[in-house]
């Protein structure tokens, strides 16, 4: 989003169907308030969306919210759907990637982001189709959990991928189609005092061979069509499980598409996520939207 001569003008993208609208602030003099993040995200009275994404030249001393952003060529600062700020999304940096291209901030293919999570690399082609591409991003390492009690009948494990999150799996007793998300999700996330994402998983079998089904409910967002950490966090737990391989790439399939998680070998090694992204629109935003 950029303002000129009173018009706010930003534009919107979405990875697997995880949709975000993106900010560029070359100045890093745009705030937007709690209230103004969540209408912009409402389904109804805004323009919708999981999340907004502040995107900032990086002076090598941090800003834009991001934690020593030095190096890094770009900063990042996302806010869920309900106005908090979280640490990282791997489908928000993926389409800030794009965002930021389209631009000419960056060159692809490769380029660095500062996050509130750690600076993230990110490699970036174009498709062939204008407005599609596909983006990979070092989604750094990733911390599995200690086993604990089992909840619904599935496999309970925590996993930080930056941000937190609680991955059930297992069919439990009535598959993934019987999870109601929208009650247990909060009162999952209730039990945790600065909130937890959770993913219910299951593994799956096609032509190609296996993948992981997946549903999620983010913090700040509620039930959405694809989680990037999410979908890190699934295939670190099922390879800590033995229900994946320790090398290749991990398909996970979200409700809105399907996304590639390739695991380090080591325990400080970072995974990798990637899929596809799109540029939805431009946006003009009518400057009393914001009053």
């Amino acid at each position: 989003m950029t303002c000129e001569n009173g018009v706010v003008h930003l534009t919107k993208h979405e990875g697997a169907g995880n949709d975000f609208l993106v900010v560029l602030d070359p100045d890093d003099s745009l705030r937007l308030s709690g209230d103004q993040i969540r209408l912009l995200c409402h389904r109804h009275r805004g323009i919708g969306a999981d999340g907004v994404i502040r995107v900032g030249r990086s002076s090598g001393a941090g800003g834009a919210g991001a934690d020593g952003a030095g190096g890094a060529d770009l900063t990042m600062q996302l806010h869920n759907a309900d106005g908090g700020e979280a640490e990282m999304s791997g489908n928000g940096i993926r389409c800030l990637a794009q965002a930021a291209v389209d631009a000419g901030w960056v060159t692809p293919p490769t380029f660095s982001v500062a996050t509130a999570g750690g600076v993230r690399t990110v490699t970036f082609l174009p498709g062939e189709e204008p407005g599609r591409a596909r983006a990979s991003v070092d989604m750094g390492a990733v911390t599995v959990g200690p086993a604990q009690e089992e909840i619904d009948g599935r496999t309970a494990r925590t996993a930080d991928v930056g941000n937190p999150h609680l991955v059930l799996v297992g069919p439990g007793l009535a598959g993934l189609a019987g999870v109601e998300i929208e009650t247990r999700g909060p009162q999952l996330q209730a039990a945790y005092p600065e909130g937890i994402n959770v993913e219910w998983i299951e593994l799956a079998h096609d032509a190609d061979g296996d993948f992981l089904e997946l549903r999620v409910w983010e913090r700040g967002a509620g039930e959405t069509l694809a989680c990037g950490t999410g979908s890190v966090a699934a295939a670190a737990v099922a390879r800590a499980l033995k229900l994946v391989g320790g090398s290749g790439p991990v398909r996970v399939h979200n409700p809105g598409g399907m996304l590639e998680v390739t695991l380090g070998s080591g325990a400080e090694a970072p995974a990798v996520l990637a899929g596809p992204v799109r540029k939805v629109a431009d946006i003009e935003l009518h400057p009393g939207m914001l009053s």
